[in-house]
């Protein structure tokens, strides 16, 4: 019921009030969305948009570079604290003989993806990329629902100039019809292609002692497309969600299977996330520009890797940046 209600109410307050009375429902419904699995989340959310927001506040008005590193900073220990805390003690544990208890940290919902949407937008302050938007703009842009558990990530710059669009706060009937196919699509790509893959998937996972060659290989790619479908599903379902509010999400997978190259495959695959770590890390590191490229590399595989999960398999995913620096640096 949550989604006809709030389309309802939003375009309703629109044409009866005005436009800044529709935003601000819609960030209460946002916020409302996003307590649904856990309210106890809602603070965390809050503490992260307000600090970014008066950081960004000053940054704009001093662009010091201590400011950005105490924002970014900030931004990865709080992230830092609710996803690796208990994967570093176990670790401790581990090589240490140690006994430290674990917290047992419950995962905020779409904690990734807000503390990276919002790290960017630092830093574009920083360079000068934008203004001191207002708190009604800011707060919808880090919480707009479509977006908020899963992404895709934003951009200020692509999506708070929608928000003082007048006319995307009328009913517009190619969008509704254009973003009903999208999430009809998308939902199909989510629900009857991997939900139904990940049963052989996980059969075949739960029980690789028993396993075929054809079982293995079988149960390795329905993974690799219930991966694809599950997140390029999602993906799309909020592309319809926002053009059912008239707002454009970017697009994040292109056809990444058929990709020529792994190169290739990185531009069409969560390509917002892509984006992200070469504008944002790969980039300032010095990208390609200097004699530490398979440096920058593996620093930017690293942190892609550790951001979707804390775990000894998303550090090896950098494994052949590190394998290549290495040997570079030993023939060096």
């Amino acid at each position: 019921m949550f989604l006809p209600i709030t389309l309802i109410f939003y375009y309703g307050l629109a044409r009866i009030f005005n436009a800044n009375i529709a935003k601000y429902f819609l960030i209460f419904a946002s916020l409302v969305f996003y307590s649904y699995w856990d309210i106890k989340n809602v603070p965390v959310l809050f503490v992260s948009i307000l600090v970014n927001y008066v950081l960004a506040h000053y940054l704009d008005k001093k662009r010091k570079k201590s400011l950005l590193a105490l924002g970014v900073a900030f931004n990865i220990i709080y992230l830092g604290y609710f996803k690796y805390t208990d994967f570093i003690i176990s670790n401790i544990d581990v090589l240490l003989g140690m006994n430290i208890p674990l917290h047992h940290i419950t995962l905020p919902l779409g904690i990734s993806f807000f503390t990276f949407t919002q790290t960017a937008y630092l830093v574009d302050v920083y360079r000068g990329e934008t203004k001191e938007y207002s708190k009604s703009d800011y707060l919808l842009f880090v919480t707009i629902f479509p977006h908020l558990i899963a992404g895709p990530i934003l951009y200020h710059k692509d999506m708070i100039p929608q928000f003082s669009k007048l006319d995307n706060y009328k009913l517009n009937y190619k969008n509704l019809y254009n973003g009903i196919l999208w999430f009809i699509i998308g939902m199909f790509k989510k629900v009857i292609i991997a939900d139904k893959l990940a049963v052989y998937a996980n059969n075949a996972f739960n029980n690789v002692d028993k396993l075929t060659m054809l079982d293995a290989w079988g149960g390795s790619l329905a993974y690799t497309l219930q991966l694809y479908f599950d997140f390029c599903g999602y993906s799309e379902m909020a592309i319809g969600l926002g053009l059912m509010l008239n707002y454009n999400l970017p697009l994040n997978f292109n056809l990444p299977y058929r990709a020529c190259s792994i190169i290739d495959f990185w531009r069409r695959w969560h390509m917002t996330l892509s984006a992200f770590l070469k504008n944002y890390l790969y980039i300032p590191l010095g990208g390609n520009r200097t004699g530490h490229h398979m440096r920058n590399i593996m620093m930017t595989m690293l942190l892609g890797g550790l951001w979707h999960g804390a775990g000894w398999t998303f550090v090896i995913l950098g494994g052949d940046a590190w394998r290549f620096y290495l040997y570079k640096s030993f023939m060096a």
